[in-house]
């Protein structure tokens, strides 16, 4: 939702407010920051990211993966805003001024061995244990032990009824090689974890997560490769083999799920209430699985709090679209201690370093920042990025690493993903600054190596690892860069950490044209589905 730019937003308080003003402050205080921050949004454009603020004019488009034509039950058609910088008033200086600060200097100070211990470190089990013992603290408390593990299913060995997700990163800014690797993780309510009787059941929480998979990572919720799963347990013939035994492949979707949650309908395009995710973000760390860091970047949280309606759910982009036209800024519900929530019934909050790299809830602008790409993007499926991206079947069931994924085609393209990027952008990330990608795979004229990129494709001897994975070098510089970042706590200024100041990067907007369509380098075929193999 939107508000007009001379309204100031504020929002209630949580509870508990008089007893936490006058007790004393401990020591490590995850809610700190937060607290002292609600209803104050500096920048209420936050959700316009420093992508957009990328010069386009000689051709480069990187922003054709995001902005794109809406589709299935996703309303949001962005398409020109390849076109155009259409932001508003507020938004025509770019408010992410930490960008264009020079901290090299600063990185270089780190000592080899001062760094691999701060990776190394582990800040996210004291968040948990912190944010335990604050009863009065309304919002997510992790309940996941992220450094357990997992089963060979994927599930959290805690018990905790988290499923791990390996999938293809979406282009650009979740590539590790621009300097974060991160792992998704999805939860169902209880429902879907029991059987009809109301007994915990692990075969019917797979099956009810591949139904899930099927109405999310395929456009129709049809002719998708799923781990096995036992059609008897909801009396469906899910492959159409003519037998009810045991499915590979879900070609006919049933109208419900199965077990306890047998009463919940099946939406193709939409998760149902109570769905989960969580997602960390973490330092480069090579010699580990997925190249994650034991210390953990940033936290996000969303769950699915409310279910709407194929009429609600128009009605939602309806009202964003006359919004924005009508050049309201953006509004959302909540407070950083619970958590921020859109028109389409999600609620999200997020965790972040503090200057003594420990983790703390977000401040009211800095999860204000989450918040458009959750919200308007043609790209997502019920907001969301990753479950549509799954490896599909049981491979898609595992911590997140690019090891042995392959670059394969959006659906309806007919090239290779990671390549038709590399084209359309000319570079390897939204700010056009991936030096090294630059030097791998383009050359001295500037034309594509496609056939070097090719080799991480089906038929090719190499993979995405290969690919999108940077030098120990560059991962070490781009780690460096993100403590400076963190020490400076400058992250309502800018999220990202760049080695170097991005030179493509516009400070202000002085001609609305992006110059795309002169060059006929407008792009409307962006999908957030993968080609089936």
């Amino acid at each position: 939702m939107r508000h007009p730019p001379t309204i100031l937003l504020l929002l209630p308080l949580a509870l508990g407010a008089c007893e936490r003003a006058s007790a004393p402050m401990p020591e490590y205080d995850p809610l700190a920051a937060a607290w002292v921050s609600t209803g104050r949004i500096d920048n209420l454009e936050a959700v316009i990211p420093a992508a957009c603020y990328t010069d386009t004019a000689d051709g480069a488009n990187p922003c054709w993966t995001c902005h794109t034509a809406g589709q299935g039950r996703n309303r949001a058609d962005t398409v020109d805003l390849q076109r155009e910088y259409a932001f508003s008033d507020a938004a025509m200086d770019n408010g992410w001024t930490a960008l264009f600060i020079d901290r090299r200097e600063q990185a270089a100070a780190f000592s080899t061995e001062d760094m691999d211990a701060w990776i190394a470190a582990d800040n996210y089990t004291p968040l948990r244990t912190a944010l335990a013992a604050r009863l009065e603290y309304p919002g997510f408390v992790p309940d996941l032990d992220l450094h357990r593990g997992v089963d060979d299913q994927g599930f959290a060995l805690d018990g905790s009824g988290w499923r791990a997700l390996r999938f293809k990163p979406s282009p650009g800014t979740f590539w590790p090689t621009n300097g974060t690797a991160n792992d998704v993780w999805i939860r169902l309510p209880p429902a879907f974890r029991r059987d009809r009787e109301g007994r915990d059941s692990r075969a019917v929480y797979r099956l009810n997560l591949a139904l899930l998979e099927a109405a999310i990572a395929s456009p129709q919720g049809v002719e998708r490769e799923v781990e096995a799963v036992d059609e008897r347990l909801i009396g469906v013939d899910l492959d159409a083999d003519g037998e009810l035994g045991i499915a590979r492949r879900i070609v006919r979707l049933p109208a419900r799920y199965a077990g306890a949650a047998s009463d919940i309908a099946l939406v193709v395009g939409l998760y149902p209430q109570g769905t989960e995710f969580l997602h960390s973000l973490r330092y480069l760390d090579l010699d580990q699985p997925g190249a994650r860091s034991r210390r953990v970047r940033e936290l996000r949280y969303a769950r699915k709090w409310r279910m709407l309606t194929d009429e609600e759910v128009a009605a939602a982009y309806a009202e964003e679209a006359r919004e924005k036209a009508a050049g309201l800024l953006p509004r959302f519900a909540g407070t950083p201690l619970a958590g921020l929530t859109n028109d389409f019934g999600w609620r999200y909050q997020g965790f972040i370093e503090d200057a003594d790299g420990r983790l703390r809830v977000q401040t009211h602008a800095e999860q204000q920042f989450c918040m458009g790409c959750h919200s308007n993007l043609g790209v997502t499926v019920d907001g969301s990025f990753s479950f549509a991206r799954k490896l599909p079947g049981s491979a898609g069931w595992a911590p997140q690493d690019l090891r042995g994924q392959l670059d394969t085609a959006q659906l309806g393209h007919a090239d290779p993903e990671v390549l038709t990027y590399f084209r359309r952008a000319r570079g390897g990330d939204e700010f056009l600054a991936n030096d090294e990608l630059l030097r791998r795979f383009w050359h001295a004229d500037g034309t594509l190596d496609e056939a070097e990129v090719r080799r991480a494709a089906i038929g090719g001897d190499r993979d995405l690892a290969w690919l999108l994975l940077p030098s120990a070098e560059r991962a070490d510089a781009l780690n460096r860069a993100y403590r400076v970042k963190v020490l400076a706590q400058d992250f309502a200024r800018g999220r990202e950490a760049p080695i170097a100041p991005p030179r493509r990067v516009l400070k202000r907007i002085e001609d609305v044209d992006t110059g795309l369509a002169a060059q006929n380098r407008v792009y409307d075929d962006g999908s957030p589905w993968l080609a089936p193999l």
